[in-house]
């Protein structure tokens, strides 16, 4: 038996990348797991699958009402799902800061709000949120996108400081740059992908992207009832990029 044995968690973007890595570990440590995406993806087996667009709010509250008809509580909540932007802050369009904010602030937000009344039940409840580098390091032609993961930073602290009263934990992960398929995209549609590439994995000391199984673990760490006293925390998953300074 481990402390995770039993639970029920919502994982948000759990088709691909850092979602479905966080719901295939759940799902190995005994965790009945609802994955909301706007695909399936590959998480067949691993997740009972509810279609999901957590920009749409009319969709946010029809998949919590199908989770609600399974079970009558959620003990964990990772709030995964988010889009992209590259480009300087003289790039971007509203159309473009509309949707970035929109799915990965005002996201997070929606989806933590429609959770809340399943979350009360659980005696050992937890929100894990999804922020990034980008929240904490000035990185170029990322305008919009670091302005939305700073924001889930903030929302992390502003929630955990409301839920406490509760006993709900409320804690974020800032990941480095990550082998996604995402990101993986993001290099296919530049000019030079195999220099982009090396271009990623230099910046982060440790000399290599990080893996989205290493951000889950750090995810179902925080989200764990053995760290009872952990919220309002923000956990580095960045090959030291943010708090090393390596001589060349």
């Amino acid at each position: 038996m481990n402390e995770l044995d039993n639970l029920i968690a919502v994982v948000t973007g759990a088709g691909s990348g850092i979602g479905l890595a966080v719901a295939t570990q759940l799902n190995s440590l005994g965790v009945k797991v609802f994955g909301l995406d706007i695909n399936e993806g590959e998480m067949k087996g691993v997740a009972e699958y509810v279609a999901c667009d957590v920009g749409d709010t009319a969709q946010v509250k029809k998949a919590f009402e199908t989770i609600s008809s399974r079970v009558n509580h959620i003990d964990m909540l990772f709030n995964v799902a988010g889009v992209g932007a590259v480009g300087a802050v003289e790039d971007a369009t509203d159309d473009e800061w509309h949707r970035v904010m929109n799915i990965n602030v005002a996201g997070t937000s929606r989806v933590s709000a429609t959770a809340m009344p399943l979350l009360r039940k659980s005696a050992s409840a937890s929100i894990t949120n999804t922020a990034s580098i980008a929240a904490t390091a000035g990185l170029p032609n990322r305008a919009v996108y670091s302005a939305s993961k700073g924001a889930v930073q903030s929302l992390t602290l502003a929630m955990a400081a409301d839920c406490i009263k509760e006993k709900i934990r409320v804690n974020a992960v800032n990941p480095g740059t990550a082998n996604t398929p995402w990101v993986k995209r993001l290099l296919g549609l530049t000019t030079n992908p195999e220099a982009e590439l090396a271009a990623l994995q230099a910046r982060q000391p440790m000399g290599r992207l990080v893996e989205a199984d290493e951000v889950a673990s750090a995810m179902i760490y925080l989200a764990s009832p053995a760290q009872k006293s952990t919220t309002g925390t923000i956990l580095a998953v960045d090959g030291g990029m943010q708090g090393l300074r390596i001589p060349k």
